[in-house]
């Protein structure tokens, strides 16, 4: 028995270890281009087959002078406010979100920053767990210290799911708006950000009360 559970234990360890590993290269290669598919894409287009239905993917990756910088700012005012300043982790949100979860005794919030939000688009899938979070650690740290933060922001914007399979802020602001990314007003991009915590069920039109929100922390960020 003893035997059996340390050849599982060493079959897990280099399991993680190829995982990891896998990771890592492609972490590389995203500081130079965008991933063909992620994580969630998959995750999304397993679930249209599995409901009988085609998978649906408009994934427009575009370089960040290609984006606008209004939608930029609007996406960390929404879901980062200290992205430029953590390594990965936002201890106050992450204690913030714990106790959340805890009066609930559920797990509604994440606290998740950016560099997580990252990561988890690109390796993982939506399903919250504390076993996923105990898996994006290690490959949260990785990103940060592997890409810059122009460079995680520009993957977020670019692979972040904003609608029905919509990801990434061109395929966002064709389907809402009807234009590039590039051309996306100052109060389009906050709409835009006020969908992130729930892309499949908000619309940028209905959220006119957390988009003033957005657009004042926008302001308090200087952008």
């Amino acid at each position: 028995m003893r035997r059996l559970l340390k050849r599982l234990a060493q079959g897990i360890f280099f399991l993680l270890a190829f995982y990891y590993g896998l990771c890592t290269l492609a972490l590389l290669a995203y500081r130079f281009w965008f991933p063909p598919i992620t994580g969630v894409q998959l995750q999304r287009c397993i679930e249209s087959w599995l409901a009988g239905e085609s998978c649906r993917r408009t994934y427009l990756p575009r370089p960040r002078a290609q984006l606008s910088e209004q939608l930029a700012c609007a996406v960390v005012a929404a879901e980062d406010t200290r992205f430029y300043t953590h390594w990965g982790f936002d201890w106050e949100a992450l204690r913030e979100a714990w106790e959340a979860n805890r009066r609930q005794q559920r797990i509604r919030r994440g606290g998740s920053t950016l560099t997580q939000q990252l990561v988890k688009n690109l390796f993982m899938t939506t399903h919250r767990s504390y076993l996923r979070k105990a898996m994006e650690a290690p490959l949260t740290l990785l990103a940060e210290l592997l890409l810059s933060k122009e460079r995680i922001l520009t993957l977020y914007l670019n692979v972040v799911e904003w609608g029905p399979g919509i990801y990434g802020a061109e395929a966002a602001a064709r389907y809402h708006y009807g234009k590039p990314a590039h051309q996306l007003t100052r109060y389009e991009a906050a709409a835009l950000a006020a969908c992130l915590p729930a892309p499949l069920r908000r619309r940028p039109q209905q959220m006119g009360w957390y988009t003033s929100i957005i657009l004042e922390r926008m302001g308090l960020l200087g952008c």
